[in-house]
C-alpha cells in the first residue's frame, strides 16, 4: 500500500509574516501586563485588553497561537506576566486560570472576527462579552481552589467588572479603526 502524505509548502515570506504577527501580539501582551492595579489575590492588568485585541486583529488561528506562545514564554522564563512574573509557579498559582482562559477567549474573539461579527455593534458587544466571560470563567474556577467557593466571586470577579467594562468599551471604540 503506497500512501502519500500531502505536505503543503509554506514560503519563507509567509512564515516570517506569520511569526511576526504572533510575536508582535506577544510583545503587546507583555507590555499590557505591566499595566497593573495590585489587588489580592489577582491584580487588575491590561492583559485582558490584549487578549480581546489579539482576537479581533489576528483571527482565531493566529490569536490561538499567540496566547499559547505567550503562556509558553512566561512558563519558560520570560517575564511576560503581570508585574514581570514568569515561571510555572505563576501558571499554577491563583492567576493561572485567567492566564489559561486567554487561549479560548482569544480563539473565540478571533473566530468572531473571521466571521465578520465586529462589523456590527451588537454582535461586536456579544463577542467582547463572550471573550471576557471565557477569561473570567476559567479564572474563577481555578481561583476557587485557592480562595474557596464562598468568596471566589468577591475575590475574582466583582473587583474586575469595572475594568472589564472599561476595556470592553476601549475595544468597541477601537473596532472601526482596527477594521481599516
Amino acid at each position: 500500500m503506497n500512501t502519500k502524505i500531502k505536505v503543503s509548502k509554506i514560503s519563507s515570506d509567509v512564515l516570517i509574516k506569520e511569526i511576526t504577527y504572533i510575536l508582535s501580539a506577544v510583545l503587546m501582551m507583555a507590555a499590557l501586563s505591566r499595566i497593573t492595579i495590585p489587588l489580592q489575590p489577582i491584580p487588575v492588568t491590561g492583559q485582558t485588553l490584549g487578549v480581546l485585541l489579539t482576537g479581533i486583529l489576528l483571527g482565531r488561528k493566529r490569536a490561538f497561537a499567540t496566547m499559547v506562545t505567550y503562556i509558553a514564554m512566561g512558563v519558560i522564563g520570560f517575564p511576560v506576566f503581570a508585574h514581570g512574573a514568569f515561571g510555572l509557579a505563576t501558571l499554577i498559582g491563583p492567576t493561572g486560570g485567567y492566564l489559561l482562559g486567554f487561549i479560548p477567549a482569544a480563539y473565540i474573539m478571533g473566530y468572531f472576527a473571521d466571521k465578520g461579527w465586529y462589523a456590527k455593534p451588537l454582535s461586536a458587544i456579544v463577542g467582547i462579552v463572550l471573550g471576557t466571560t471565557m477569561i473570567f470563567g476559567f479564572g474563577i474556577i481555578w481561583l476557587a481552589n485557592f480562595t474557596g467557593w464562598d468568596i471566589v466571586i468577591n475575590a475574582g470577579l466583582i473587583p474586575f467588572l469595572p475594568g472589564a467594562l472599561f476595556k470592553g468599551l476601549i475595544v468597541l471604540g477601537a473596532i472601526p479603526i482596527l477594521r481599516k
